[in-house]
């Protein structure tokens, strides 16, 4: 899930409330290092801090075909300058690892910004499309772990068989940014701002279900997990910086939902099934492998270590559902 930006009217309740501005200050200087006297530990899990720093030498290879669902406004290859230049993948490196380890990986592409239940359709038609009836295990990156968890319980296609749902920071329970910009931007310019995307060919379904509301009192309970179907899930937390473009996201679900997040999803809201711990210092573009290697040039002037390789990240999940069986 990609951070939207929106433009608004002025209203009488300011875009950037005086609790968040509070929390941003406080902050101003940070980085995304975790402070370990955060009361709220209990929360998280189990702590993963810098296990994923580096590559181990080996990982065991998972019996079955691994299915990578991207999130919203995601897709699987854009390419802006057609055939004469390479592609931007949105699992940028993680493909190739993944397969160099004599994995067999399939890359679903959905609507980027279509509905949860849109969404699902695609995934399943690509994945017996892609898989050929060979059972699967789905590693869904945020929203798209609520397109995999509607297509098994809703859909319950017959020519797709899912051994495992691994979510990566999706939003189970809904956001409070998304309930917050919905709040903040009102009807009228919500209405407008549909508008100029369906222009531009994009759906619009996919941003209203993302509200803590919607989830909570509609979705998950029409949507249960399946029985012989394992579910894995994993959140990440971390304190950004002024110049982070998580900033304002992470501060008002800081204030509004009062837990440690990823600047777009909570931690509390990513568990589901069975929960593998929280990444910490990692931010929600971390997790896909899009950080900016720049980023962790001045991480390391400041005498700081890297603490996150997302490819190894996605090669120890396979290597944990290989030794789950799957």
């Amino acid at each position: 899930m990609i951070q939207p930006v929106f433009r608004a009217t002025t209203r009488s309740r300011p875009l950037f409330p005086r609790a968040c501005i509070s929390i941003y200050n406080q902050r101003a200087f940070s980085g995304t290092r975790w402070r370990k006297e955060d009361p709220r530990l209990h929360d998280l899990g189990r702590v993963i801090e810098d296990e994923y720093a580096v590559l181990r030498d080996k990982y065991e290879t998972p019996k079955h075909t691994l299915i990578l669902a991207h999130g919203l406004l995601g897709f699987d290859e854009l390419r802006l300058a057609g055939r004469f230049l390479p592609g931007i993948q949105y699992w940028r490196g993680i493909t190739d690892a993944l397969s160099r380890k004599g994995i067999e990986v399939i890359v679903a592409a959905v609507p980027p910004s279509g509905s949860i239940e849109a969404r699902a359709q695609q995934l399943a038609d690509s994945i017996a499309e892609k898989a050929g009836g060979k059972d699967v295990n789905i590693i869904a990156h945020t929203c798209s772990g609520l397109d995999a968890r509607y297509m098994i319980s809703r859909l319950q296609p017959s020519n797709v068989k899912v051994l495992s749902l691994t979510t990566i920071a999706t939003p189970h329970r809904g956001s409070a940014f998304a309930d917050y910009m919905f709040d903040t931007i009102g009807t009228h310019q919500i209405k407008r701002l549909y508008k100029v995307m369906e222009y531009f060919g994009l759906e619009t379904g996919a941003f209203s279900q993302l509200t803590r509301r919607y989830m909570q009192t509609e979705f998950n309970d029409k949507t249960p997990n399946i029985d012989g179907i394992r579910y894995f899930s994993y959140g990440a937390s971390l304190e950004p910086s002024r110049w982070s473009i998580f900033a304002m996201s992470h501060a008002i679900i800081k204030e509004m939902e009062g837990g440690v997040n990823d600047g777009l999803v909570s931690v509390s809201s990513s568990r589901w099934g069975e929960y593998k711990g929280t990444l910490i210092g990692v931010s929600h573009l971390d997790l896909i492998n899009w950080t900016n290697r720049l980023k962790w040039f001045f991480w390391e002037l400041t005498g700081s270590k890297r603490n996150f390789n997302a490819i190894a990240f996605y090669l120890d999940i396979a290597d944990m559902l290989a030794k789950e069986g799957l």
